[in-house]
């Protein structure tokens, strides 16, 4: 007997654990459903997808997994409502190559608003730029990685401007240039925190 879309739901946070692990592709992915995830085109491989060998009811708790994460944006949110509602094969495809298309539309917007943003910085903007006009890992890539990197490179030279300044105390000086050598998020927090704590 088939199992209710409402017991699925039950169902998906006590049997999806031991799903993740018996696919091994489905597991490796599982960041994926955050906008930072990476937006591969499929998982099948030269055996065959690990999706090939699961039932109808197991692809549904699957693809509820995902619904049911906060991460998941709305593209593949939307494309995983759809596969729910059709076939066992468009239920495949989704978590196959559906679900990583839908997850570079939901990359996409998110480089966009950080575009959007008037406080982004020239280094982030261009990078952001670039990710666009890239591929869908290009896109992955930035907001894993790329936009931290930017983002320090801005912060970097913004800490700069501030030991540029003519009479800053020593203690802010001293607070600067051990946040420019700092990593990036020492760099961040001295300019959101740090430097209002060392004049304040």
């Amino acid at each position: 007997m088939k199992l209710t879309r409402a017991a699925l739901v039950v169902a998906a946070s006590a049997l999806a654990p031991a799903l993740l692990l018996s696919t091994p592709s489905f597991a490796a992915g599982t960041a994926a459903s955050t906008v930072t995830a990476s937006a591969v085109t499929g998982v099948a491989t030269d055996a065959g997808s690990p999706y090939d060998s699961m039932s109808e009811d197991d692809l549904r708790i699957a693809i509820l997994r995902i619904v049911a994460d906060p991460a998941t944006g709305k593209a593949v949110y939307r494309e995983a409502q759809k596969a729910l509602d059709g076939t066992a094969e468009d239920m495949r495809y989704f978590l196959e190559t559906g679900r990583w298309i839908a997850q570079d539309e939901d990359n996409s917007a998110a480089i966009f608003k950080i575009l959007a943003d008037p406080a982004t910085g020239k280094a982030v903007r261009r990078e952001a730029q670039k990710a666009l006009d890239g591929t869908a890992e290009d896109r992955s890539r930035f907001l894993q990685t790329g936009r931290r990197l930017a983002q320090a490179e801005d912060d970097r030279v913004a800490i700069f401007k501030i030991l540029a300044k003519p009479g800053i105390s020593d203690a802010l000086r001293a607070a600067a240039e051990k946040a420019v050598d700092g990593t990036p998020e020492e760099m961040r927090y001295f300019l959101e925190v740090g430097q209002y704590e060392v004049d304040g």
